[in-house]
């Protein structure tokens, strides 16, 4: 008795790359799909050791980090010197207050 088509697990079925209306092609075995040659298809490449996939790229990482600096700084900067300023009059203010002047002209403020 003869194997059906299922149990030969050849796929069975129209050859590779025909089409059959009541089965959809056949492309082949997993990993080795058929059809017919591809014609008209033009590929190039370049040997590994003539490429040069760092090319310009210091160049580019300083002005690319340039050009991203000076679009964000007016956003950035303006608070932090603010702070500064602050944090600077802020700390001069504590000195004073805590020094013997300071104390002397604050004294009777306390009370």
């Amino acid at each position: 008795m003869r194997p059906s088509q299922i149990m030969r697990g050849g796929g069975g079925g129209p050859p590779v790359g025909q089409f059959n209306k009541s089965v959809p092609p056949y492309l082949g075995g997993f990993g080795n799909f058929g059809g017919s040659k591809q014609k008209g298809i033009i590929s190039y490449g370049i040997s590994p050791n003539r490429q040069n996939p760092f090319a310009g790229a210091v160049h580019d990482a300083i002005f690319n980090t340039w050009r991203r600096f000076s679009a964000q700084v007016l956003y950035i900067a303006p608070p932090f010197v603010a702070a500064y300023f602050i944090m600077d009059w802020a700390t001069h203010r504590n000195e004073y207050l805590n020094s013997k002047a300071g104390r002397a002209e604050f004294a009777d403020a306390e009370e």
